[in-house]
């Protein structure tokens, strides 16, 4: 039997939820909905969904808050799509560096929205089955560095502390995640920003950039993050996993 994609609505607008889950059931979804924080919660502990919809500004727990809290526990690799009545370019940005992988702005077309999650989930599934983010330890080491992943810090050989942004954390779980393996632009794109690769063309080089600084690594001759001519990046160091994960 084919798989139908679940989709979980989490909207305190009832007529928002209603009108997007009739279209998506028309459309050969799976549909639930919930209409808070607390809502969510309980339906993802008793199930399993493929995407889930998040609307920013509600009452209690935000969408904000809701996508933090799902990006640091057991539903960190679900992808979400974030709805939002916010037109400020930093409220995207916000959006997108705690983890969602697509923005969608109120007033929406149901078209549009169908569109979009299709997109999402298509680039989420055009990884090889060997490239999805695995579960890892809390304490991962590398060369000299260690990945603290509860704490979401990076640690030098003397235990001296590296600020990571968001995207620079993503970035190196990605490699740390797929160590010694190639990985193209589209790929890590898709696994740290979850955006249009046209939209993002560059970003990725800037990225790696950034992290290669954090790695205290040359930029000419990286002994971390190496570049692969007309490929991509690979991370060239083995990782060990010294903490397993409660």
């Amino acid at each position: 039997m084919d798989h139908i994609d679940h989709i979980l609505i989490v909207d305190d607008d009832r007529e928002i939820r209603d009108l997007v889950s009739s279209y998506l059931k028309k459309n050969g979804l799976r549909v639930t909905v919930a209409a808070d924080g607390r809502q969510m919660r309980h339906f993802l502990d008793a199930d399993r969904v493929d995407l889930v919809v998040l609307d920013v500004m509600m009452p209690g727990d935000d969408g904000l808050v809701l996508c933090r809290e799902l990006r640091a526990g057991r539903h960190k690799a679900t992808p979400i799509l974030m709805l939002t009545a916010r037109t400020d370019e930093t409220d995207r940005i916000v959006g997108l560096e705690m983890g969602a992988d697509d923005y969608l702005a109120k007033p929406f077309a149901a078209r549009e929205l169908l569109a979009r999650i299709k997109a999402v989930l298509r680039r989420t599934r055009m990884l090889p089955p060997n490239l999805q983010v695995t579960e890892l330890g809390q304490l991962l080491t590398f060369g000299e560095w260690q990945l603290d992943t509860v704490a979401r810090h990076l640690l030098d050989r003397e235990g001296t502390v590296v600020a990571l942004s968001g995207a620079e954390y993503r970035l190196l779980r990605v490699f740390l995640d797929h160590p010694q393996r190639v990985l193209s632009r589209d790929q890590l794109l898709n696994l740290t920003q979850g955006r249009e690769a046209e939209l993002f063309e560059r970003s990725i080089d800037l990225l790696v950039s950034r992290l290669r600084q954090r790695l205290r690594d040359d930029a000419r001759e990286p002994a971390y993050i190496k570049t692969v001519r007309s490929e991509g990046y690979v991370l060239a160091m083995p990782v060990e996993i010294t903490t397993a994960r409660q």
